[in-house]
């Protein structure tokens, strides 16, 4: 059908105005799909997606339930939003938790005193976010965090590096890895990971400014990749630049399937340009456009990579770890990622055959222990999560947040 000029205009004017409306919802963490979305949308979904069978679109809940029994262990209670794990060589843990404290859990004993104390600005999604040991923590005692800061009465995303004491009940500042990453209320990323490579990759949120994913001159809507130092390793895809892979709204998961491609996990949008739901897992490799805000669902276009894995409702993603433990061999080597609105445990195993297809997914732990944030393997070989129940958006119960063995 050929649209008149008139009709034109008043379809675009309609679709600005929707625009607009959309900028001041929340994040996808706690909103869930429109259910009335345009025939017209619905059509484009049905079309790309019939055109790329790779992308699984899940278009109601989240997947089967999953048929391995569990067994889960509380190791510690008494925590305000566990963000991020990392693990020590002796199997102590640091915990970040949003309000800004770095705790140790010590002998599976939470203990009481902070091992440091950062000064963050901690409201919406902005706080004390992801942790990382640098690879031979045990010879330097370094570790990164991620957090939001005031700088010069400005709030930016920063990346340190501390150093431990041989105690491990204190902690000193060491220095400035990565600063003035873009920040808003929402979609402010914050996972921070060690690769195979030995370089440090940070994850961050598009702040609330979609076509800054697609700006390579901007640190937002990005997976970042630097030296243990702060440094631009002189092989990363955009010279003289940190930026690893664009195109990401608000990345709280990834892990890598081989020593160069990576499983990302990514928040659909929640009103930003009209659009809701449709959370979503990649298969990234070095210079990748995963494709926000121009394409979402299955869609498909040339230079960009489609999703594999697209849920219409609102999951949304926040860890995410390679299973590689032998207390469930069902699992091994299965994407593992924490559901926050969603209140589940996602396991999704991809094709061997056809390293972008998704061939199964289901659902664990549905509604037992609320909204779950961080999911990381221990050194123990068993599979770690926390609950981020005392967020603001769960219900915070008297022992707090947790953190959760999941074995068998």
């Amino acid at each position: 059908m050929k649209l008149t000029k008139s009709l034109a205009k008043k379809l675009l004017f309609g679709m600005v105005l929707l625009g607009f409306s959309a900028c001041n919802l929340p994040t996808t963490e706690s909103t869930n799909t429109n259910q009335q979305e345009t025939q017209t949308a619905q059509q484009v979904t049905q079309q790309n997606a019939t055109n790329n069978q790779a992308c699984n679109l899940v278009k109601d809940g989240f997947g089967s339930q999953g048929q391995v029994n569990l067994r889960v262990e509380e190791v510690v209670t008494g925590l305000e939003v566990p963000w991020g794990i990392a693990f020590l060589p002796n199997q102590d843990m640091l915990v970040t938790e949003r309000p800004g404290r770095v705790r140790i859990v010590r002998d599976g004993k939470l203990v009481q005193k902070p091992v440091a104390t950062i000064d963050v600005t901690d409201s919406g999604e902005d706080g004390l976010l992801g942790i990382a040991t640098h690879p031979n923590f045990a010879d330097n005692r370094f570790f990164y965090v991620y957090y939001t800061a005031d700088r010069n009465g400005s709030q930016v995303n920063r990346v340190e590096r501390w150093q431990l004491s041989n105690n491990g009940l204190s902690a000193s500042r060491d220095r400035v890895i990565l600063d003035n990453i873009p920040v808003a209320q929402y979609h402010n990323g914050g996972r921070i990971r060690f690769g195979p490579d030995g370089m440090l990759y940070i994850g961050t949120g598009d702040a609330g400014e979609p076509q800054s994913s697609q700006d390579i001159n901007s640190l937002a809507g990005k997976i970042l990749r630097v030296t243990p130092n702060g440094e631009i390793p002189p092989d990363n895809p955009f010279e003289k630049s940190p930026v690893y892979i664009t195109g990401i709204r608000n990345t709280q998961g990834f892990d890598w399937a081989d020593k160069s491609t990576l499983w990302v996990t990514d928040h659909g949008p929640s009103g930003d340009l009209g659009r809701r739901g449709h959370d979503e897992v990649s298969v990234a490799k070095a210079g990748d456009n995963l494709g926000w805000p121009t394409i979402y669902r299955c869609e498909s276009q040339e230079g960009l990579v489609t999703p594999s894995i697209v849920w219409r409702e609102a999951l949304p993603p926040g860890g995410a770890i390679i299973y590689t433990g032998n207390s469930i061999p069902e699992w091994k080597g299965s994407l593992i990622i924490a559901a926050l609105r969603s209140q589940h445990l996602q396991r999704v195993v991809f094709n061997p055959k056809s390293p972008q297809q998704v061939e199964r997914h289901e659902v664990y732990l549905q509604s037992k222990y609320g909204r779950l944030r961080e999911a990381i393997m221990g050194p123990d070989g068993e599979l770690y999560v926390t609950t981020s129940n005392c967020d603001g958006r769960g219900d915070c119960p008297s022992q707090q947040d947790k953190i959760l063995r999941i074995t068998r």
